[in-house]
């Protein structure tokens, strides 16, 4: 027997999901190396590795990354963001929230093509998360939705506190509410329209008076 042969027989043995999380971690730490500079740049980067090459390894192997929509995920997207909008109008009365959005220094005059932009990070972020990492590996049952948690904190680590402890539990319900919808758009929906709601709402003065907010969240160990 070849080499060759022995090769392609020990590739043939590799399951989709063990290919689909190889490639989650060589994404992850590609992600982290390359560094980018202003948004325009961060979202060429994520397109290119949370986008493209999850799409072209699902392709190959005749898979979905959750890239659909029907009644389930219509609904499910309608109540995955209702249930974190009050999240978002609280977490934007803040003062480290305020101090840190918008990200990549929007501004009033510049919203709109800011907040598209933005959009398709979010949803490359969401094809790698809950596509590639979650929906895509559906196989291995609810439990997949447990896998990125750890890698998504660890995306986190610069932003406010209260976000990077948030943020495991987040992705966590955005994978579960995916996993059942068998489809991302709920965690599009909710995260991209988050982000663009709390922008906004930053750029504002704050619907909820912060000193009331601080006082009833005094509980928590965390600066907020």
């Amino acid at each position: 027997m070849s080499v060759a042969s022995a090769v392609e027989r020990r590739l043939k043995r590799v399951t989709w999901v063990q290919r689909a999380l190889l490639l989650g971690i060589v994404l992850a730490v590609l992600w982290t190396g390359w560094h980018t500079d202003g948004l325009t740049d961060r979202m060429l980067k994520d397109v290119v590795l949370y986008i493209y090459l999850p799409a072209a390894l699902a392709v190959l192997h005749g898979r979905r990354l959750g890239w659909r929509v029907d009644r389930t995920a219509v609904r499910n997207a309608v109540l995955l963001a209702l249930f974190v909008l009050p999240f978002y109008v609280v977490g934007s009365t803040l003062p480290s929230v305020r101090a840190y959005y918008p990200m990549w220094g929007a501004g009033l005059d510049g919203y709109l093509p800011h907040t598209l932009q933005q959009f398709v990070v979010v949803l490359a972020a969401e094809t790698y998360y809950r596509g590639l990492l979650c929906v895509g590996v559906r196989d291995l049952g609810r439990k997949a939705a447990f896998i990125s948690p750890v890698v998504y904190a660890f995306h986190h680590l610069g932003k406010p506190p209260i976000e990077l402890v948030l943020s495991g539990p987040t992705d966590v319900l955005f994978g579960l509410v995916d996993y059942e919808s068998d489809s991302i758009l709920p965690s599009v929906v909710a995260h991209g329209g988050g982000l663009a709601l709390l922008d906004w709402l930053v750029l504002h003065d704050p619907l909820l008076p912060p000193e009331a907010v601080l006082r009833a969240l005094s509980w928590v160990p965390l600066p907020l």
